[in-house]
């Protein structure tokens, strides 16, 4: 199974840095000892870095995008992302976001949560591990998007898409 995973896009950036998804501006802090996940480049922050904390609405950005309508499966929870753009994530798992308990939560294409996967620390900062879930899950018809959330907190962690291949190739290697 092809899959992409997905930070916050820029333009949603853009918008989260000047007014965040519960209509608040987002708040700056200068991160003193580093490792906040951050949500635009899908990496830690760096001791003394200043981030920004907003309000992230992942499955509302997702029903503008596709025209479902998730009703009470909407949350609206914390991020920490970079004050200016930043280069985004490299291509593949960020295994930077791993290394706690996460929940592999799948979602229908009308916007209703199917399903929860809680997964240990061990597997969620294991690419290979981390894929081959990942792969099972979007094998399912029914899972549309998958988001990646913290268990400890329910924080939204970053968003996984199955890719439709228009011209598939003769491989059978995984595109990621």
């Amino acid at each position: 199974m092809a899959f992409e995973i997905r930070a916050i896009a820029p333009d949603v950036l853009d918008q989260l840095r000047k007014t965040d998804d519960a209509g608040r501006g987002p708040r700056r802090i200068v991160d003193e000892e580093g490792g906040s996940p951050l949500r635009c480049c899908l990496r830690r922050s760096r001791p003394g870095e200043a981030v920004l904390l907003a309000a992230y609405a992942p499955l509302r950005r997702w029903a503008v995008e596709t025209g479902a309508d998730p009703g009470a499966y909407e949350e609206v929870g914390p991020v920490f992302v970079h004050e200016e753009p930043c280069e985004g994530p490299p291509p593949g798992y960020p295994a930077a976001m791993g290394g706690a308990r996460r929940v592999f939560r799948t979602y229908r294409a009308d916007g209703s949560i199917l399903n929860g996967h809680l997964v240990e620390a061990h597997q969620s900062a294991d690419p290979l591990a981390a894929s081959i879930l990942l792969d099972t899950l979007l094998e399912d018809p029914e899972t549309a998007v998958v988001h990646v959330r913290a268990v400890e907190f329910g924080c939204f962690m970053f968003e996984v898409r199955r890719i439709v291949l228009e011209n598939p190739t003769t491989t059978d290697a995984p595109v990621r």
